[in-house]
């Protein structure tokens, strides 16, 4: 099937070349074509231009893009998609005062959801996740990153792979799964972090990769959660299972994660809300991406991670949601965008980069996403007439987006 996008008011993330990130002062150049077309071949990109240039094309399907804006889908990278219930009591008790901290401290938190997940049928937790996919699909993320780390328990986390997995199956957007056992240490394990660590490398690790559950392997070092070493151990283990490091670190403290993950060639590295000058010079000329998670920023109220400091250091920076029940209950990424041109003083052109190109690197499919390249993924973002592509973060709490389409066909 053959679909036309034409009168197209300007084309976003032009890349007449693929390539895998951009870094720096690149990051501020967003290529665009105004006036222009795409056409889509099945589910990918088959060629795009100035209108001035369509060539006599048969099409099956045609779009008319009078006003509109055309630029890929979001590539949201780091997820927490797959739990269960919520955490709105822990919300109301931060705005009485306590910390994030010292909800965790009282058995809140991660353990909270914990709790919640492994009390909830497979079933019910695959019937509340795909709802939240479907949410994010319709605000235009054309791939997601999903995480375990809700289950801490054999049983548990195998639970939440399989349900990324399904949701995988049973949808056209790119899924890529995270198996983050290491998210926290549970309640009977408090006391004995080898055994827990034990547990992952020894039982969950091998049952995970029989059945090719996961990706990447993740682990939440933070002070009160997993220490650099505890890390390590397990950025190790899951190495030898074929699965690739990407980590939580310096979400509240610098405690060398960064340098860590590093060390063990981490895809990524998430979070990033405090960092010292050696960390930004520990990512200097590595193949580690930085993602940052402005809206757990907004929600929590810490800082954001210092992305003027990064790009001037020739880094480049990823966005991502950290949609999950406790930090980040959204998966909006227009939202993120918006919130990291507004309090992280990123311009919309790094902003788009990072949501697109380089979200797209910190899972690994920078190859097929997150540029408007002949060859890739059509997963396409068409917005409402807007004056430009500076009206995305500007109008931070209107819906600009007319019409999401995945693998070319349409969904919302």
């Amino acid at each position: 099937m053959t679909t036309l996008i034409i009168n197209i008011k300007e084309l976003l993330q032009v890349r007449e070349t693929s390539i895998a990130k951009v870094s720096g002062a690149e990051m501020a150049i967003l290529p665009t074509i105004k006036n222009a077309f795409l056409v889509i071949k099945d589910n990918l990109i088959a060629d795009f231009g100035s209108m001035e240039n369509l060539p006599p094309i048969h099409a099956d399907k045609t779009i008319d893009a009078t006003g509109k804006m055309v630029l890929p889908s979001w590539c949201d990278s780091h997820t927490h998609i797959v739990y269960a219930g919520n955490r709105e009591q822990e919300f109301v008790d931060r705005i009485n005062g306590m910390t994030y901290e010292e909800i965790a401290n009282r058995g809140g938190g991660i353990l909270n959801s914990a709790k919640k997940l492994n009390e909830t049928t497979e079933e019910e937790i695959y019937n509340q996740s795909k709802a939240r996919l479907e949410e994010v699909m319709r605000l235009g993320t054309g791939a997601v990153e999903i995480k375990s780390g809700y289950g801490l328990t054999f049983d548990g986390e195998l639970k939440m792979l399989r349900v990324i997995q399904r949701l995988a199956q049973n949808y056209p957007i790119t899924i890529k799964a995270t198996f983050l056992g290491a998210h926290a240490f549970p309640l009977e394990y408090a006391t004995n972090h080898k055994g827990y660590i034990d547990l992952i490398i020894n039982e969950m690790l091998p049952e995970i990769a029989k059945h090719k559950l996961a990706d990447f392997i993740d682990a939440f070092c933070e002070t009160g959660y997993f220490t650099v070493d505890e890390t390590q151990q397990i950025m190790e283990a899951g190495i030898k299972f074929g699965l690739k490091p990407k980590i939580h670190v310096n979400q509240f403290n610098s405690i060398g994660g960064i340098q860590a993950g590093v060390k063990y060639n981490a895809l990524s590295v998430d979070h990033l809300e405090v960092m010292k000058p050696e960390d930004i010079e520990a990512l200097k000329n590595t193949e580690t991406m930085p993602v940052a998670l402005p809206s757990c920023s907004y929600f929590l109220s810490i800082p954001y991670t210092p992305a003027r400091e990064m790009i001037a250091a020739g880094l480049p920076l990823a966005l991502a949601t950290d949609y999950n029940p406790g930090s980040t209950p959204s998966g909006n990424m227009n939202f993120v965008v918006a919130t990291a041109c507004i309090k992280m003083k990123m311009t919309p052109e790094e902003a788009i980069n990072a949501a697109t190109i380089n979200g797209a690197y910190a899972m690994g499919i920078s190859e097929t996403h997150g540029s408007i390249t002949v060859g890739k993924k059509a997963n396409l973002i068409l917005t409402k007439p807007i004056p430009s592509y500076y009206q995305l973060p500007y109008a931070f709490g209107s819906n600009l987006i007319d019409t999401v389409l995945i693998e070319g066909e349409i969904f919302a």
